[in-house]
């Protein structure tokens, strides 16, 4: 077996997935080069307007421990017990996100956590991250990457092995699925989204409740605000591309102070810039990746968004990403650095969950933006929490199995359906939780969920 030093991976992409596995891979002793075509975020702020905050939660954060890096991230976090509902009236409502004390996600700041991991990653010997220099082809017969620099050469990089980390728009993807002759499918939703911000207060204190993720659910559109360190919050308004009211109708001043006070009265009161960042930053879109295979034989591999992109509303693009990094090192672990059949292992497996969260990510969207308002989804909530202190080892509620354990997202999905309809059958005639019959909710439990729990 070759060394691993001796071993010469390529990684396309310094971003937040890139950097955490060249920092894990680097740990393990192998040779690591990163490219990054963006300049180094380190030096040059690149404030493009259009990224939204991201969730850590318990996925991310095994991945994070297991690198030896948390409780350097630690500083970066802002917890978020809960998202509070802000009414049309401009009422308020918290929603808890779970139950005990660990069930929180915490707010973490994409700049800032993408700079320390690439600042992790070239404290590793074995690392070295180059930026601005953009991919421009991989063949994966010879083993060679093409790079183009920022004044426009060209240079070749050979590799014994390539992963690609480069993204959703991932060169690395593309060359990979026309080389094994496999898929390659995007989708978009009807919803655009742009980036807004409610600013510090003049004390440097938060203007709303800090240790929430706010949202203010308007049926076919909706503004959510996440915490950023230093008092301020990162807002995003989800709007459909076209209709009315759309991205397409807000084209100019008056319309959209008069949509935000028809429907987002109060968060407008905080958000001085709103004008300025509404027409200043571009529109994102909202979109789906799904691909197979994952690795070509054993010198090709895509991870993250550039495997698997997915709508941003289940708050797991990155810690999927990130759980990516821990499940490759453990399959390393599985297979005595067996490369092939670590990328075969890898595909298969993490395909499938891949899907899965994808398509629980699309289903949470409809949920944040019309299933909040209904007082059903409530009761169904309320009625799921109480099903979990009291058969705790029957009933867990499918978001926590997604955002607190590390169960796999496929399984977590299958559960889902069958408490969803558990649910669905406890809470059909009741309208509290008082009404609840616990003997026939311990037969359900016990009947439908036993056989699939194991």
């Amino acid at each position: 077996m070759k060394n691993r030093s001796d071993k010469n991976i390529v990684i396309v992409g310094a971003g937040l997935v890139g950097s955490l596995l060249g920092v894990m891979l680097g740990q393990r002793g192998y040779s690591i080069r990163l490219f990054e075509r963006r300049k180094d975020g380190r030096k040059v702020a690149e404030d493009s307007g259009r990224s939204i905050n991201l969730a850590l939660c318990s996925r991310g954060i095994h991945a994070l421990k297991s690198a030896g890096l948390y409780n350097k991230v630690k500083p970066l976090l802002i917890p978020m017990r809960g998202r509070m509902l802000h009414t049309a009236d401009g009422g308020q409502r918290f929603s808890p996100y779970g139950q005990r004390d660990h069930e929180v996600n915490y707010s973490v700041p994409r700049d800032g956590l993408n700079r320390l991991l690439v600042n992790e990653a070239l404290l590793a010997d074995a690392v070295d991250v180059v930026f601005e220099q953009k991919c421009t082809s991989v063949d994966f017969a010879n083993r060679k990457a093409v790079f183009e620099s920022a004044d426009g050469s060209s240079n070749s990089h050979a590799f014994d092995l390539v992963i690609g980390a480069d993204g959703a728009g991932s060169r690395v993807r593309r060359e990979l699925v026309e080389a094994t002759g496999g898929q390659s499918k995007s989708t978009f939703l009807e919803h655009d989204y742009k980036e807004l911000e409610i600013p510090a207060s003049k004390n440097g204190d938060w203007e709303i409740e800090k240790e929430a993720l706010h949202i203010w659910p308007r049926g076919r559109f909706m503004l959510i605000a996440l915490p950023n360190p230093g008092g301020s919050f990162t807002v995003t308004l989800f709007l459909p591309k076209t209709g009315e009211p759309s991205f397409a109708t807000l084209t100019n001043r008056e319309k959209l102070v008069e949509f935000f006070e028809a429907h987002f009265a109060s968060a407008m009161k905080l958000m001085p810039d709103l004008l300025e960042d509404f027409f200043e930053h571009p529109t994102g879109r909202l979109g789906t990746i799904r691909c197979s295979p994952f690795h070509y034989s054993d010198c090709g591999l895509i991870v993250g968004d550039a495997a698997h992109a997915i709508v941003p509303f289940h708050g797991q693009g990155m810690n999927s990403g990130f759980e990516d990094c821990s499940e490759l090192v453990r399959l390393l672990d599985e297979n005595n650095e067996d490369w092939a059949k670590t990328l075969e292992d890898f595909s298969r497996i993490r395909k499938p969950n891949a899907e899965a969260i994808a398509d629980m990510a699309i289903e949470n969207h409809e949920m944040m933006q019309q299933g909040v308002i209904d007082p059903k989804y409530h009761l169904k909530k309320e009625v799921g929490f109480e099903l979990e202190r009291r058969y705790p080892e029957l009933f867990i509620p499918r978001y926590s199995r997604v955002m607190f354990h590390t169960i796999p997202y496929a399984k977590a999905k299958q559960l889902g359906v069958i408490q969803r309809k558990i649910l669905d059958d406890l809470t059909q005639d009741i309208d509290s939780i008082e009404q609840m019959d616990y003997s026939l909710a311990a037969k359900l439990l016990r009947e439908r969920l036993v056989p699939v729990s194991g």
